[in-house]
Formats: C-alpha cells, structure tokens, sequence
C-alpha cells in the first residue's frame, strides 16, 4: 500500500468532542502577518489535547468491549458518550495490548504468592484495570497508585462516587477524597503534573508531595503511551524520579507500550496523521525501534531482564491458539495489510531489576568507574528464586548481563549528550 493511501487508522470513527480541544490565539503578529498565540494559552492548549487522549483510549476500550475482543464490566461506566466502534484493526491492537500489559501485570502480582506488592500507572486516565483486578476471585495483595492531570483525576473519581460497583473496591469508610485526589488503604489516585518532576522545570516535587507511595514494596511502574508525550529527558527524569523514591533493594520494573518507526512511509504518516490533530509523540524519534527501546530501559536500572516486542510478534507468541480462533470469529478483517503495518508500529517494553538479588547504585561505584556488584543469598527452597521468574519465561525476554556500559554511563552521568 502507498504511504499516500493509508488512512488515519489512530483516530477513525471518533467524533469531535466539544470543549476537548479548543485553544484561542492572543499576541501579536508573526512575521509572516499571522497572529501569534500566546504562550500560556498555547501550553494549556496542548496539554488539554494531551489530556483529550483518554477519550480516544476510551473510546477503543469501549469498541472492543462491545464487540467482545475484552471482557471489562466497568468499561461502560468510563464511557464517553456519542463514542463510535473503531475499525477491526483498531479493536484487534486494543485487545494484543492490553492482554499484553495485563500478562505482565499478573505475572508480577501473583508471583511468589500473594506477597505485597505495588503498582504506580502514570498518565492513568480512565484506566479499569484495579477494578479488573479487585474483582478476580482472589484479588491480588497490591497498593495500587494512578497519577495524571487534575481534569483527569477529578471525572474519574467523580464516576467512582457514583458508581456503587467502583466503590466497593475501594474500602469506602477509609476513603479519604478531594475534588481531584482520593486515597484508599490499596488505591491512590494522585493529581499532578508529571513534568513537575522534572527539576528542570524549576518546581520539583518535595518530599511528601506524592505520599504513600513505599519504598520497600516490590513496584511496577506502567506507562501506556504516556511518556509519549513528554520531551524525552523529562520522560527520562520521571522514570528517575520514582527508581529514585525506592530503596536500592527494592525488586522494580517498568512496562511500556509506544509507538514506533516514525521513520518508514507508514510511520511519517500516523506522525503526520496525529500533529494534524495537535498530538505530539515527542520521544518517538530518540527511542524509535525496539532496540532503543531495551537500551532506554537498561538506561534506568532495569539490567536484569526485559524485552521490546511490537504488537505483531506479541499476537504471535503471547496469545494462545485458542485465543486467536476466538477472536478471529469476532468481526470480518479485510485490512490485513493495514493491521500488519500497524501491528509493526506499536510495542510493548518490559524491564525488571533484581533489587532483593543484586544490588546495583550509585554507592556501588567505585572511583575507578567500575560497578561493585553486591550478591545476596536466596533461598533454594522457594517455589519462585525471583519474584521475576514468570517474566523470565515470557517469549521475548532477554536476560541482560549483570553490568552494562550504557548503565556505567548512566551512573557517571554521562548517558546522553
């Protein structure tokens, strides 16, 4: 297919939301006789088409709930009204993308039993899966964390407090709620800014800002194309930012799921196809391809095991036969060659650190450079050596060497120019 004919299969069949998008234009004249747009008001423009992309992750949830690709009761609640079903390519990328995640989430939740553990989800939006999770027979044992914009925050838990299903998920006595904030026992929902993380902002986050997070408790962070829109060495500083709040020993991981090789015909077109609609995907040059992808993560700590797969090889290899037959009876799929170019530009990141089996910090350089290497006994014994062993397993992951250049550099501070 010719790069000229391929439609802008991101954002099919959503219709235009009134108040979603607007942004005025005030100042002066350009040189070219047009008139500029403020600054502020063209900073708050962007981030509200920033904070507009839950509606569009939404909407696709929604579509392939309906169609039946998931099964997520709580979807409906989250719905935006006037939403239209996606094409089948859309649904099928839905579907491989989040029972990728999902995997991943569950692996890491029920390893080792039903030990604590904690999960932070950036950019969360109108995110289901705690209430996915806290509805299974036997619930995981997690202190669950959802960050994202205040606008964000303040209609998803205005939908909980209406939503009795929502709420008993909750521990409601213990409920502690703002008009943009709610703390539970095992869910927190946190109104900021990630970028306010950056101290290159100039408005760092001080101690306590972001409060019950624990820095001894096993942690997955998550992002689904949320980084995405940060200049790459904020995404960067956030990423630092919370490694930096746990304890060196700490067991963590990060999941990514970004889109990819901007650089063929089909990538320049879905970048083009979403500035047409303000949206900026702004580390997808710096982390383009999936090699760049695991060199980010080993970038962060993440050294001891991971993975980058696009969402083709994910159908693949992590989604069973039956799985496939059953979802392939779901809707005809004439855009086969759409769905593989598309499958090829999106992928799923996986990275964990032993933190309990190896310490690795910046304490543990020496002056020569070199990373002084910490082992600790683990008992032969348990079931699971590793709280990571499921993930280990998965098709895909590579298990990284115990030190890397590129993680040498990260500590001496020289990991970019």
């Amino acid at each position: 297919m010719a790069a000229a004919h391929i439609p802008n299969l991101l954002t099919s069949s959503i219709p235009r939301l009134p108040g979603r998008s607007r942004g005025r234009g005030g100042g002066g004249l350009s040189n070219s006789g047009e008139e500029e747009e403020d600054p502020e008001v063209a900073d708050a423009r962007k981030d509200k088409i920033v904070q507009g992309t839950d509606v569009d992750a939404n909407v696709s949830r929604m579509s392939a709930v309906e169609v039946g690709y998931l099964h997520d009761p709580y979807a409906r609640l989250f719905a935006t009204p006037g939403g239209q079903r996606r094409f089948p390519i859309i649904n099928r990328g839905t579907f491989v993308r989040t029972r990728a995640i999902d995997k991943l989430v569950e692996d890491f939740l029920y390893a080792q039993g039903l030990t604590r553990k904690q999960v932070i989800c950036l950019g969360a939006g109108t995110d289901t899966r705690y209430f996915r999770l806290m509805s299974r027979g036997t619930p995981p044992n997690v202190l669950y964390h959802e960050l994202d914009f205040p606008v964000n925050t303040a209609l998803k838990i205005a939908t909980i407090q209406a939503a009795p299903s929502l709420r008993i998920h909750i521990n409601e006595p213990s409920v502690l709620y703002t008009d943009t904030e709610l703390h539970a026992p095992n869910y927190h929902i946190h109104a900021v800014d990630l970028r306010t993380l950056d101290r290159a902002y100039g408005r760092p986050i001080g101690p306590g800002k972001l409060g019950h997070i624990d820095p001894a408790l096993p942690t997955l962070m998550i992002s689904e194309c949320c980084l995405t829109y940060l200049v790459p060495d904020t995404a960067d500083a956030v990423i630092k930012h919370f490694v930096g709040l746990l304890s060196p020993l700490t067991p963590a991981a990060l999941v990514l799921y970004e889109p990819i090789n901007p650089f063929d015909s089909f990538g320049k077109v879905m970048v083009n196809n979403l500035a047409a609609r303000g949206i900026v995907m702004q580390t997808i040059e710096r982390y383009h391809s999936l090699d760049e992808q695991k060199e980010r993560l080993w970038g962060y700590g993440f050294v001891d095991g991971g993975g980058a797969q696009d969402v083709d090889f994910l159908f693949r290899e992590w989604i069973d036969d039956d799985e496939k037959k059953r979802v392939g009876r779901l809707e005809m799929l004439d855009e086969v060659e759409e769905l593989n170019l598309l499958a090829k530009h999106y992928c799923v990141a996986w990275g964990f650190r032993e933190g309990n089996g190896v310490r690795r910090s910046e304490d543990n350089v020496d002056q020569t450079g070199e990373t002084k290497v910490e082992e600790k006994t683990v008992n032969e014994d348990e079931e699971e050596k590793s709280i990571w062993d499921r993930w280990r397993s998965l098709p895909g992951t590579i298990i990284a060497p115990p030190v890397r250049d590129n993680f040498k550099m990260l500590l001496t501070g020289n990991d970019r120019d």
